[in-house]
């Protein structure tokens, strides 16, 4: 299958090696995959702050930019969810309906990674190896809107190795939200206060998620306790093996 990654702003700025470990992960198992260097950011930023107008230009960009492949994977549930759920409303909101109607066409082949997995190609077990006690965080996004369900929790557990935690209150956000975390600092912070704890009590080395900016929040509140867990994002542990591990 000919598969494009759309890394997402924060992978590609931020978190480098997610984008590296989904081209890595989805190569071994058979697919040929590019990353369309003219890509840029899909506007959820834009859409979810109030600047719809801003972010028309970046769907018009990203329909031009991702047509032509059998499937479009982000390693991310936000912003596949923007795709799927914002691109085409937005389009017709402003009276471009070509527009609406290629971005639609986009959506119906953006899938987040555990969709493309598990949905698309049928695949549950990807052959990983992760030899370490991890819990699982599935973020707002890739449950309530994509509604991915146990697809992310089928994949990891199928790794050969791994030891999974079940994370009390799986289901409570973050905290992170984008520029929640900013305009309501406050509440930001004692949400997190409660995952980060929740991801203590598991005991576990690895708290996982399919989506970065969680991770990054989550990660932060735990880097601050100095507890000894990290965090590590869903492609991370699906691409690491006996003979490429994913650093913990």
């Amino acid at each position: 299958m000919r598969v494009a990654l759309f890394a997402t702003c924060l992978v590609d700025g931020l978190f480098p090696d997610v984008g590296r470990a989904t081209v890595r992960l989805l190569r071994r198992l058979g697919h040929e995959v590019s990353f369309p260097d003219q890509q840029s950011c899909c506007g959820q930023m834009h859409l979810n702050t109030g600047y719809p107008a801003q972010a028309l230009p970046l769907i018009r960009r990203h329909t031009r930019v991702f047509r032509g492949y059998d499937a479009i994977v982000a390693p991310s549930g936000s912003c596949t969810g923007a795709i799927r759920h914002q691109h085409a409303d937005t389009a017709r909101r402003f009276g471009d309906d070509k527009l609406a109607e290629a971005a639609e066409a986009i959506a119906t082949r953006t899938y987040e990674l555990s969709e493309f997995l598990v949905d698309a190609t049928g695949v549950t077990d990807v052959g990983a190896y992760f030899p370490h006690r991890v819990t699982y965080h599935p973020t707002c996004h890739s449950l309530r809107l994509l509604r991915v369900g146990a697809k992310p929790l089928t994949l990891l557990r199928a790794v050969e190795g791994i030891e999974l935690a079940e994370l009390p209150a799986a289901e409570s956000c973050c905290g992170f939200g984008g520029t929640f975390a900013l305009k309501n600092s406050a509440v930001s912070q004692a949400m997190l206060a409660d995952k980060v704890a929740a991801v203590v009590a598991t005991g576990a080395a690895v708290c996982s998620a399919g989506d970065s900016s969680c991770l990054m929040h989550i990660g932060g509140g735990l880097s601050r306790l100095r507890v000894g867990a990290r965090t590590l994002h869903l492609a991370q542990i699906l691409a690491s093996t006996r003979s490429e591990p994913a650093l913990v």
